[in-house]
């Protein structure tokens, strides 16, 4: 019953908003009944809170296994954008389930919670990869990073499946190379 209140939820709340859809509906489209929902989750809000860690557990596991499979640190980092256009790119895409539900949250509320715990792991995963790339200044990096990753997903959410992920890819390839240049050494005379 809980695979299918989340699958449920997922598909409905990514595609209509957290907060647009009812109770009703995520127990409809999941046969089971209301009782069966509230013993599992106690309420919606930890409902969507189960929602966005799956997604978040998910998106952890993609990238993860993105970054193994590249040898650089400069490759690691732009691979979170591979993997961004191949979430962004499908018809069906909404934009970021993240940025989606933390717009429709409350503050203090279990969306809440969990969009800034997801929002942590983003910042640590880019800071940690910028740093292990070199970057003069990781933090600084790390955050224009995050700027360009997060415009692609608003940008598909308003625009539907378009090229701003791969748009963001170029521009993060381009502040990534121009963060971890080293400074050339004087030629002794």
């Amino acid at each position: 019953m809980r695979e299918r209140l989340l699958a449920a939820a997922d598909e409905l709340f990514y595609n209509e908003g957290v907060h647009t859809v009812g109770i009703d509906r995520v127990i409809e489209n999941a046969g089971v009944s209301k009782a069966s929902l509230y013993a599992i989750f106690g309420s919606k809000d930890e409902l969507i809170r189960a929602y966005l860690e799956r997604r978040h557990e998910a998106r952890r596991r993609r990238i993860e296994e993105a970054l193994a499979r590249y040898d650089t640190p400069r490759d690691r980092l732009l691979a979170v954008f591979d993997v961004l256009d191949g979430r962004l790119s499908r018809s069906e895409s909404r934009g970021c389930a993240f940025i989606n539900a933390s717009a429709e949250s409350s503050i203090g509320s279990a969306t809440e919670q969990a969009t800034k715990e997801y929002r942590a792991w983003v910042v640590e995963l880019f800071t940690d990869q910028a740093r292990a790339a070199g970057a003069a200044d990781p933090e600084a990096l790390a955050a224009q990073l995050i700027l360009l990753y997060d415009g692609a997903a608003v940008g598909t959410r308003m625009d539907g499946p378009s090229t701003a992920p791969a748009a963001a890819r170029q521009a993060a390839e381009l502040l990534v190379d121009a963060a971890t240049k080293r400074p050339r050494r004087a030629r002794a005379k």
